[in-house]
């Protein structure tokens, strides 16, 4: 579990990156949490942004997307999901 200090750090980190992926009607897949597991390991840090045309609870949907990638949900912000995950490869960022 993360710490209210870590989150603000990871939250200052995630503010200038774009999201990534999206989530649609579709709602969350196997094949999406696929991806987004091979991004976290590549950036560590990374944004999804949720669709108006999801009709899901953003709040479920978050907590889907931060689950099933095995990642910390840093915030949900609007329609935007802030996820973290310690890269074993490429660790770049160190928590305070």
């Amino acid at each position: 579990m993360l710490t209210g200090k870590q989150k603000r750090f990871l939250r200052a980190q995630a503010h200038h990156l774009t999201p990534i992926f999206q989530v649609g009607k579709g709602g969350v897949n196997d094949n999406m949490i696929t991806q987004i597991k091979e991004a976290l390991e590549a950036r560590e840090l990374i944004k999804v942004s949720i669709l108006q045309n999801n009709l899901d609870d953003k709040h479920e949907v978050a907590e889907a997307l931060a689950a099933g990638a095995e990642a910390e949900l840093v915030q949900l912000i609007g329609h935007t999901v802030v996820l973290y995950k310690e890269s074993r490869e490429n660790k770049t960022i160190e928590l305070p």
